[in-house]
């Protein structure tokens, strides 16, 4: 869940509402495959609940990682508009909410701050999972995974409202 606050704690009440009025959710079952390996995506999705799993090949092996509420997909075909390198499975029935690349990058175009924002919030997010990963392999800090640096901890204690709009306002669609 931590992650998504980094996320969301970079945009402002304007952005993240606008986010929420341009995404749509989907209701996923068990064995869906929301990204499938090498194959072009379009969006940008946050698990609102459920669970996933990350496969580094399309046999659907064993599982590198497990995604759930508050992580954000896809972002990496985001930032390089190239396909994917693993797959992403539906291994408990999952919520996710989901904005098109396309309306995103209308909005940056229309909006510098924002995108300004939205490409800090990635770096952000992207650092916090880079680092879990480090740890996970052996070569980090563990004892400084929960560590949240100072200079983002407002936009974070924001992040936990906003990522409550959103839970609220797709319970209600």
């Amino acid at each position: 869940m931590k992650r998504v606050l980094f996320f969301l704690g970079q945009l402002n009440d304007r952005d993240v509402e606008w986010m929420i009025h341009n995404g749509s959710k989907l209701e996923l079952p068990v064995g869906y495959t929301l990204i499938k390996k090498g194959e072009s995506i379009d969006s940008l999705f946050i698990v609102l609940s459920g669970q996933l799993s990350v496969y580094a090949d399309n046999s659907h092996g064993e599982s590198v990682a497990k995604l759930e509420a508050g992580e954000i997909v896809g972002e990496m075909s985001f930032l390089e508009s190239r396909p994917p390198s693993v797959s992403v499975v539906v291994t408990k029935s999952s919520v996710v909410y989901q904005i098109s690349r396309d309306t995103i990058s209308k909005r940056m175009a229309a909006n510098p701050e924002f995108r300004s924002n939205f490409y800090y919030a990635l770096a952000l997010f992207l650092s916090n999972r880079l680092r879990k990963t480090t740890d996970q392999l052996g070569y980090g800090n563990p004892e400084e995974e929960d560590l949240i640096d100072t200079n983002i901890l407002d936009g974070v204690a924001q992040a936990g409202s906003r990522f409550g709009q959103i839970l609220h306002r797709f319970s209600e669609v």
